[in-house]
């Protein structure tokens, strides 16, 4: 994969030709996303967001609040774009290990996309309440959907009986550190080790190194 800018946002629509008003929101929600793939949230401004537009700065405020709402917006798009992706493992019917792997794949090449601006929204929450209180809804949205999959596999006898809360919360952190060291700065890091390292690591952590390792050959790409 190469360091090309970023794919741009598809807003569902409520009709198959997008309203004039549609298509503003869309392209204000495009220019926040390539602006944060080049500088940092906080250089952003309502006047140069609207520049890259070609619409009036005054219109911005028809369709959002402020920027907080813009990111709000982009990071709440990303969020159904990964639990799409991650369905295979939280919701599927079959070997566990196959899924985790078909889960983590996807996650990564969602997040390769989407790093820069992931990397945006975890610096900002660090000074901004509104942003780290966005950031915490975000990853608990995933934490809740991780612990109902664990706990349906202790029922199923695949997973030991362990604290489902505090080990999906660990994986899920260290999955969005790891992904944001690796993609949110030019030049991103290779997907491919990326994702085998936290295959491996999620695996080995919830199934088992010998039922990992007896799958491996075919289940982990190198």
């Amino acid at each position: 994969m190469k360091n090309s800018p970023p794919t741009k946002i598809v807003v569902p629509q409520k009709s198959s030709k997008p309203s004039k008003s549609d298509r503003t929101r869309t392209a204000i929600l495009n220019a926040a996303l390539e602006f944060v793939w080049l500088k940092p949230f906080h250089e952003m401004t309502v006047s140069s967001l609207m520049a890259s537009t070609g619409v009036s700065r005054s219109a911005f405020y028809q369709y959002f609040e402020d920027l907080h709402e813009v990111m709000e917006t982009l990071l709440d798009l990303l969020q159904e774009d990964i639990f799409a992706t991650v369905a295979p493992w939280l919701t599927g019917v079959g070997d566990p290990v196959t899924l985790m792997c078909e889960t983590l794949d996807g996650l990564v090449n969602v997040c390769y996309e989407r790093g820069p601006f992931l990397k945006a929204i975890f610096d900002a929450a660090t000074d901004d309440d509104r942003f780290e209180k966005a950031w915490g809804q975000f990853l608990g949205g995933f934490d809740d959907a991780g612990c109902a999959r664990l706990k349906a596999d202790q029922e199923q006898g695949l997973i030991p009986d362990l604290d489902p809360y505090h080990i999906i919360f660990a994986l899920n952190r260290l999955n969005a550190y790891t992904i944001i060291d690796a993609f949110g700065k030019h030049p991103r890091k290779e997907p491919g080790p990326v994702r085998d390292a936290l295959t491996r690591i999620w695996c080995s952590t919830l199934y088992g190194v010998e039922y990992l390792g007896k799958r491996s050959s075919h289940l982990i790409r190198s």
